[in-house]
């Protein structure tokens, strides 16, 4: 995956995560205008895990993605890069199972889990394609993937004016709340830089997945892609 405009190696993202752990959720809602909370409910019901279903949250950060399985009765395991992330959710939530883990070299066996959700992290993984098919050797046959992910405004004065907050407001929105811009910045530019839906379609098909569908939610804000590990 080609980012000329975005040069960090996965250590520096990890420790750029790790800087503003303790108030990550709150500048997501502000930034978002609390949209991230519809996104939230919206991948759950797309990963429809059963209680005693074993569910992966990769990029869950300090866990808020989690929560809601484990309140429903599935096995699921919260895992992120950022170790100042996971210690910020496993201070709150010290019954889950949190795991520090690289997208691309997961540790996990082959088929462990009945699902693999991750959202709003794949975009900042060096190589997406080697972290898609990471997800799908650890997802049983007949297993489920759903990626919720920043895209492209469907509408394009929309588009226009969205890209325009991105550039302008995002990292001054994140700085009233954090103290801190760069970070924001960063992430400002991964999303711009981020192919479309069925450019996501497409790397998700070339990484071994079927059935592989997309629905947008915001106007193309985001991104909620779904696919199905093949069963043979």
């Amino acid at each position: 995956m080609s980012r000329p405009s975005l040069e960090k190696r996965p250590h520096e993202v990890a420790a750029m995560f790790d800087g503003i752990a303790q108030r990550y959720d709150l500048t997501n809602d502000v930034i978002s205008l609390g949209q991230d909370r519809r996104w939230r409910t919206a991948t759950i019901a797309a990963v429809d895990a059963r209680p005693g279903q074993r569910v992966l949250d990769l990029a869950a950060g300090t866990g808020t993605s989690s929560e809601p399985f484990d309140a429903a009765g599935v096995h699921v395991v919260p895992c992120d890069f950022s170790v100042g992330m996971l210690a910020v959710g496993k201070a709150r939530r010290p019954d889950l199972p949190f795991t520090a883990g690289d997208a691309t070299r997961l540790p996990f066996a082959d088929a462990s889990f009945d699902a693999v959700t991750i959202s709003f992290g794949l975009r900042n993984v060096v190589d997406t394609g080697a972290a898609l098919a990471e997800m799908l050797r650890v997802t049983r046959p007949g297993g489920r993937l759903v990626v919720c992910e920043f895209s492209t405004p469907a509408w394009p004065p929309f588009r226009a004016v969205y890209s325009g907050y991105l550039v302008r407001a995002l990292p001054g929105l994140a700085r009233a709340v954090t103290g801190q811009e760069g970070p924001y910045t960063y992430l400002a530019e991964s999303i711009r830089d981020w192919p479309d839906q069925e450019g996501l379609g497409r790397r998700i098909r070339a990484a071994g997945w079927t059935d592989v569908a997309y629905r947008n939610l915001s106007g193309g804000i985001v991104a909620l892609h779904r696919a199905t590990r093949p069963s043979t």
